[in-house]
């Protein structure tokens, strides 16, 4: 099941005496953020009333919060929005979120394991597959070797590209 409050980000240090936060991003396209009214850190909401980007970091004033000891407090929380406020994905693009412990199976039915990673490499991710007392297996997330996402019923078909794998670990 989805859930409506997604992470896009962890607060890891202040910025300045006047209270603005330093946001590591979690998300593709920092940019999110330029967008966004308000963000939940540690469940509480915050108004944003300024935001710009400084060394791969968000730089956030935040309603409520005026003083480096007050944005001492919030320091390696993590920052959560609402899907909605997110917006709609593009076709064949998913939250990480979303797409963690889905069940991954061959076109044969042969079940896997679950995606318990997605690791970013530059050109293309990866799905971590976990698998009960065996390596983990990692798919590249082409065309070749994922074939469907299905997000709402819970698997993900994959084509096992040569060398992925050794047949007798299947």
């Amino acid at each position: 099941m989805k859930n409506n409050m997604l992470e896009i980000g962890k607060v890891v240090n202040t910025h300045g005496i006047r209270g603005e936060l330093k946001i590591q991003p979690w998300c593709d396209d920092p940019s999110i953020y330029d967008e966004l009214e308000y963000i939940y850190i540690d469940g509480k909401k915050y108004i944003i009333t300024k935001n710009r980007l400084h060394k791969n970091c968000e730089i956030v004033a935040v309603e409520g919060i005026y003083n480096i000891n007050d944005a001492e407090l919030l320091k390696n929380k993590i920052v959560t929005v609402e899907r909605e406020a997110l917006g709609e994905l593009p076709e064949g693009t998913y939250y990480v979120a979303d797409l963690l412990g889905l069940e991954v199976k061959t076109a044969d039915g042969i079940v896997l394991g679950n995606i318990d990673d997605v690791i970013r490499t530059g050109s293309n991710d990866v799905y971590q597959v976990a698998r009960k007392g065996k390596k983990p297996i990692l798919i590249p997330v082409i065309e070749e070797a994922v074939n469907e996402v299905n997000i709402d019923e819970g698997y993900v078909i994959v084509t096992l590209m040569k060398g992925l794998v050794d047949e007798n670990e299947i």
